[in-house]
């Protein structure tokens, strides 16, 4: 049996540790709630927005999140490749989103606003006409990925290969483009 929570606001409630599996959010707004460890397992979250909140280490196996928008949220080692991808649509704004996994998703026009993605995996991800808008890619992860479009130009400590990444159109700028050229072992002063 499910639970359907709709046009809910949910305030400094832990869930952290719990399971919520198989519960359905529409229109709902999370402020500072704890998420950190729980199991959101085939959870739906339909147009719902995370504001201040923990969801480190969430279990998010065919997890749905659509038209979700996170700001100011604590991510650690999220599986969103592990999301049902359905109607996937995301959006992040001042998130921590190191060691998370996006491998292999469908992220066409998906906003990162000042995001940390310190080793956060994009293998494979399709990213085409994506923003980034100031985020720190430190050891990230992007092997196969389709950043064809995207808008890159703010963004700092990434290192792509052209050959294997798809990067047609592309926008970068003069202060990041070293990261393209990492491979090759040319020094840009």
């Amino acid at each position: 049996m499910s639970n359907y929570f709709q046009n809910r606001e949910f305030q400094n409630e832990d869930f952290a540790g719990q399971s919520l599996s198989l519960s359905e959010y529409e229109n709902c707004v999370f402020t500072n709630c704890n998420f950190n460890n729980a199991d959101l397992s085939e959870v739906v979250f339909a147009e719902c927005r995370f504001e201040d909140c923990d969801l480190s280490l969430a279990k998010l196996q065919k997890t749905s999140f659509r038209e979700a928008e996170f700001e100011n949220c604590k991510m650690l080692g999220l599986r969103f490749d592990e999301c049902n991808n359905f109607l996937l649509e995301v959006e992040f704004k001042n998130c921590v989103l190191n060691f998370s996994s996006f491998q292999s998703l469908k992220l066409k026009n998906t906003r990162f606003d000042n995001c940390k993605l310190i080793e956060t995996d994009f293998s494979e991800t399709d990213l085409t006409k994506s923003v980034f808008k100031k985020c720190d890619f430190t050891r990230a992860v992007f092997h196969y990925t389709n950043l064809e479009q995207a808008d890159l130009r703010t963004s700092f400590n990434f290192a792509l290969d052209p050959e294997t990444n798809r990067l047609a159109k592309a926008k970068f700028s003069t202060q990041n483009i070293a990261g393209l050229l990492g491979k090759y072992g040319i020094i840009i002063e």
